[in-house]
């Protein structure tokens, strides 16, 4: 868990189906224009982040760029977060033409919504 570099150092990801259901039907959603956000208390020390960016936003190579994207955003402010939850982030088709800094904001403003941030 702890990586050094460009790695996410309090967190991991979230990878099995089962995991993102369990988030879908028991965590707490709010939208915005570029994106969605589920979130859930996991009883463990660490967060896990998961991404969905599903066919509908575009190719291949325009799904993977939002997955980077979105995963740098959060990489970038993991500090800022509280531990113990499940973060499911899912793009929405407005995310396909959007900026790093437009999804950075999206991203942010989701999680003040969540109240996900630490105080002070």
């Amino acid at each position: 868990m702890k990586e050094f570099g460009k790695h996410m150092v309090f967190s991991e990801s979230l990878k099995k189906n089962i995991d993102f259901r369990n988030v879908y039907s028991h965590g707490v959603s709010h939208a915005n224009r570029f994106l969605v956000m589920y979130v859930l208390e996991n009883c463990t020390n660490c967060n896990r982040l998961g991404i969905s960016v599903s066919k509908k936003v575009g190719n291949s190579v325009v799904r993977h760029r939002v997955t980077r994207l979105i995963r740098e955003a959060y990489r970038l402010h993991e500090k800022i977060y509280r531990h113990g939850l499940d973060i499911v982030v899912i793009a929405r088709v407005n995310a396909k033409g959007a900026s790093y800094q437009e999804i950075e904001t999206s991203f942010l403003h989701l999680s003040n919504i969540h109240h996900i941030m630490k105080a002070g």
